[in-house]
């Protein structure tokens, strides 16, 4: 066993338990730090690829500034330990239709534009940033506009909800 899969797979194994230490963990603060154990992990497999612009953005970006910006919703919602209730109605039938709609939306996202990334990777355009920010902006702004756009829904969503128990 090389040296690279040793590391691999220790990232690897973290990036999991991390995910599911934030699902399983009852306080949201816990479950905030958990999420950057996984992204720091997701960093480090970004880096054994060989993709050191996207390690660095995945830890400035998204270890730091996301992050910062949920534990602060967290804090200002003042949000304590989780309550376990019985399962919601929405959750049943109708979650399950809409994440295999969502799975489907991403499975035929992922197959348009598997093109456009073999051609890019062909060419050598990931390479530099200039080429990671055209891809960015220009082939992928969709689904970049509709990540920021579900965090601020989340968002607004964990606002409402906090407004509602208080009243």
């Amino acid at each position: 066993m090389t040296a690279p899969l040793v590391v691999f797979f220790v990232l690897a194994a973290l990036a999991i338990l991390g995910a599911l230490s934030l699902i399983w963990q009852k306080h949201p603060i816990h479950s905030a730090l958990s999420l950057i154990v996984v992204m720091v992990a997701l960093a480090g497999l970004y880096l054994l690829m060989g993709a050191e612009f996207v390690a660095a953005v995945q830890i400035i970006v998204y270890s730091g500034a996301i992050m910062v910006l949920f534990v602060l919703v967290i804090m200002l919602l003042n949000a304590g330990i989780e309550e376990h209730t019985s399962i919601s109605k929405l959750a049943g039938v109708p979650g399950l239709l809409l994440v295999i709609a969502l799975a489907g939306f991403i499975a035929a996202t992922i197959a348009r534009s598997s093109e456009t990334v073999q051609a890019a990777m062909q060419t050598g355009a990931i390479s530099s940033t200039k080429g990671i920010s055209n891809m960015v902006f220009r082939d992928f702004v969709y689904p970049f506009e509709l990540t920021s756009f579900l965090i601020l829904v989340a968002i607004m969503g964990a606002l409402v909800l906090a407004q509602r128990e208080k009243s």
